[in-house]
């Protein structure tokens, strides 16, 4: 992949196309007229709160802010969703996701379902969503939920899972882990979509590329 600095924005150039990572935590591709999310979690709020932990809903109402903001930038013809759009148990913030969605009719919303995608079958065949069981290719994209145990030569597989993100460390021993997105060996992670998701610390090799989101800016990292 070339790597091209694009203002608040990182551009990478792979397979004859061009992605911009957003610090929207989103892939940007103009060429496909496309964007990529990786794990929004939508409905997490709630399950917390049924748990007796007091989750404010208000997470949940800026993440799609965001992404009716991507759209109105970028008005892409498909959202893929990389999988756990949404987390497990059916609860109300389900029906607020699809009256959400029902805003765009223009938009295409692709779910490639992750391992929290377990709400009941009728919530996918409302008509609203392009549901997508496994991995699949899209333009020599090779989209998944988890990270693809083998990529094949010359694709790229895109997907999340992970929640990947990079400590960096400063004067006096402070650190700081902020979300990135993590290039390895034809495979790009995703950061996490969601606000109200963990991360998982990287380790990058000679071979990795680290490209963090702080200050609302994609920067690579050494």
């Amino acid at each position: 992949m070339l790597e091209i600095d694009h203002g608040h924005e990182l551009k990478l150039e792979t397979l004859g196309f061009s992605l911009f990572l957003l610090p929207q935590n989103a892939i940007y591709c103009k060429s496909m007229e496309a964007i990529f999310i990786a794990d929004p979690h939508f409905g997490k709020a709630a399950h917390f709160r049924k748990a007796g932990v007091p989750i404010s809903e208000y997470l949940h109402h800026d993440d799609l802010s965001k992404i009716s903001k991507l759209i109105q930038d970028f008005n892409p013809n498909d959202i893929y969703f990389l999988g756990d759009l949404f987390h497990s148990d059916l609860n109300d913030s389900w029906w607020v996701l699809e009256e959400f969605i029902e805003l765009f009719p223009s938009v295409n919303f692709h779910l490639v379902k992750g391992n929290h995608d377990i709400l009941p079958a009728a919530c996918y065949q409302s008509g609203k969503w392009i549901i997508h069981d496994e991995p699949l290719e899209y333009h020599g994209l090779m989209l998944s939920h988890e990270p693809m145990e083998s990529v094949p030569n010359g694709k790229v597989n895109l997907c999340g899972h992970i929640h990947p993100g990079i400590s960096l460390s400063g004067k006096g021993r402070q650190k700081i882990t902020l979300p990135c997105f993590f290039h390895s060996e034809g495979r790009l992670l995703l950061p996490a979509f969601g606000r109200f998701t963990g991360l998982v610390k990287m380790t990058c090799t000679k071979s990795d590329q680290a490209f963090v989101i702080a200050n609302e800016k994609v920067i690579r990292v050494n």
